[in-house]
């Protein structure tokens, strides 16, 4: 007779040497999130699909958020993970405005510090699940860049996670340019968009589209926008 399974106490003493694992796999996923600089600032889209496995189960999953007051985050992967990576940056930007200094962390602090958050939880082996794009402006500086769950990180004009970073960035590597005007980077986008639509499982036509400019009409040098959520156009007929 096995001596573990006739004592119980032995039993509760093995099973928290083994500690508590959470998302060691994920669960609900969210697809593709793809960002762009354009004229004027920050132009980041993801669609608001969640997959419980290949189940595309939820149809309005925002996955992009504001982070303090010059940045935007968006993230594919486990859900649950990217809301525990909301609670850290909800407790950094807290602890940075009481410091009531009259400075702000901005888009490359931020980045920074989730380089760090994720490349530390890999080296635990215990990664977030998340490939995260960050963007924002700061001070008349526009900043794009992403993170992946091993903290692998770079910064460019144009940056995808996800399906996207095989599919959408060779379109934005054809059309993309510095002097991209709002209308036309949103309808590059929607381009972008469209394809992963034909091309990923996981992606649903429903969009967030958030765009974070240098100028506002209320006087302020720059702030963020959320446009409420789009369908993407498709045409699913053979000709």
């Amino acid at each position: 007779m096995n001596l573990l399974d006739s004592t119980p106490a032995n039993n509760s003493l093995l099973n928290s040497a083994m500690g508590s694992e959470r998302t060691q796999y994920p669960y609900v996923t969210g697809t593709s999130v793809i960002g762009i600089k354009y004229k004027d600032g920050i132009l980041m889209v993801a669609d608001m699909g969640g997959s419980y496995g290949s189940t595309l189960r939820y149809k309005s999953v925002e996955r992009l958020k504001s982070i303090g007051k010059h940045s935007l985050l968006g993230a594919s992967g486990e859900i649950s993970d990217f809301q525990e990576i909301l609670r850290y940056l909800d407790e950094l930007i807290l602890y940075d405005n009481m410091w009531d200094d009259g400075n702000s962390l901005g888009p490359k602090e931020v980045h920074s510090y989730l380089t760090r958050v994720m490349y530390n939880r890999r080296n635990k082996f215990n990664p977030l699940w998340n490939s995260l794009v960050l963007g924002g402006v700061k001070n008349g500086q526009k900043y794009l860049g992403m993170v992946s769950m091993i903290g692998v990180h770079f910064e460019d004009n144009h940056v995808a996670t996800g399906f996207g970073n095989h599919l959408a960035r060779p379109i934005l590597r054809d059309e993309w340019n510095e002097n991209l005007s709002y209308e036309d980077g949103v309808k590059l986008l929607e381009k972008c968009m469209r394809v992963l639509l034909y091309r990923d499982r996981s992606a649903v036509n429903k969009l967030q589209v958030w765009f974070f400019s240098l100028y506002v009409s209320l006087g302020l040098s720059s702030g963020y926008f959320a446009s409420p959520s789009q369908s993407s156009s498709s045409k699913w007929t053979h000709e």
